[in-house]
């Protein structure tokens, strides 16, 4: 199957203003572009790559006063396959999880573990270790929380989210995340790319989507808790310890978003 990924969005600002945007294909998929998807600007910029601590391609820029775009437009090769479901992948004890993914059970901007762990103990303690119990968390999530976009807001912790039972696909995986994390199950954020492929069309427009993934039996999976089913076409764009990780884009001075467009469709 071959997607066709891309976004067209435009800031504003009133000052020369640098800024960081994490908008690349994750390295992992960087082989299964056909068509390259730089970051380009209009007007024409100076923009260079580098890799962030957790291995996502950022890149950067200094906007000038006035409106700025960033688009991108690629064609990429995906399995077309639902993601896996692996009922019997084991939990590993944390005392022998690799290293590198310790910084994944701690707490972190928008999931406070120290907040929700006594929670997720009364609500998680007797379910199946492993899969089963990374499972029975989505479950939870998904029917606790009402998807809506006039329920998020920029600032909205998981805690937050558990209280007010509603947000974007963010908070569901903000609150997933927090969940097993406290049941000493490593799981990071997820962005990336998610299209209306093998589900009924979706009318609301196009966004970047979040999902999360959690380090079972050697390696980590892939969960969608605003979803909670296996869905066909996700393009990984970047992982981090929560969505401050991975923001589409950081400014070091006052931008206006003007406007914002993403798309992502299989190619016929």
């Amino acid at each position: 199957m071959r997607i066709h990924i891309g976004y067209d969005i435009a800031y504003e600002c009133q000052q020369r203003t640098p800024i960081l945007l994490s908008l690349r294909v994750h390295p992992s998929r960087q082989g299964d572009l056909v068509t390259p998807d730089d970051v380009r600007s209009d007007p024409p910029l100076a923009i260079s790559d580098y890799r962030d601590g957790f291995g996502n391609i950022c890149s950067r820029a200094v906007i000038q006063p006035g409106r700025t775009r960033f688009f991108s437009d690629a064609i990429i090769e995906d399995p077309g396959v639902p993601d896996p479901i692996y009922p019997d992948v084991p939990q590993h004890d944390v005392a022998d999880l690799p290293d590198e993914c310790l910084v994944y059970l701690l707490g972190s901007r928008y999931c406070e573990t120290d907040k929700m762990s006594e929670m997720a103990w009364q609500l998680f303690g007797n379910t199946p270790m492993g899969w089963g119990r990374v499972k029975a968390i989505c479950d939870y999530v998904h029917n606790h929380v009402q998807f809506g976009y006039q329920l998020a807001r920029p600032t909205k912790s998981a805690s937050d989210v558990h209280v007010e039972r509603g947000g974007v696909c963010r908070d569901f995986a903000h609150l997933a995340v927090t969940f097993c994390r406290c049941m000493n199950i490593p799981a990071r954020y997820v962005t990336g790319y998610l299209g209306d492929i093998g589900v009924p069309y979706d009318p609301s427009p196009m966004d970047f989507s979040a999902w999360f993934e959690a380090y079972l039996g050697g390696r980590w999976y892939t969960f969608d808790a605003r979803h909670n089913k296996p869905r066909i076409g996700r393009i990984l764009m970047a992982t981090g310890r929560d969505a401050a990780d991975v923001a589409i884009s950081n400014s070091f001075g006052v931008t206006t978003l003007a406007s914002f467009r993403v798309w992502t469709d299989e190619v016929a």
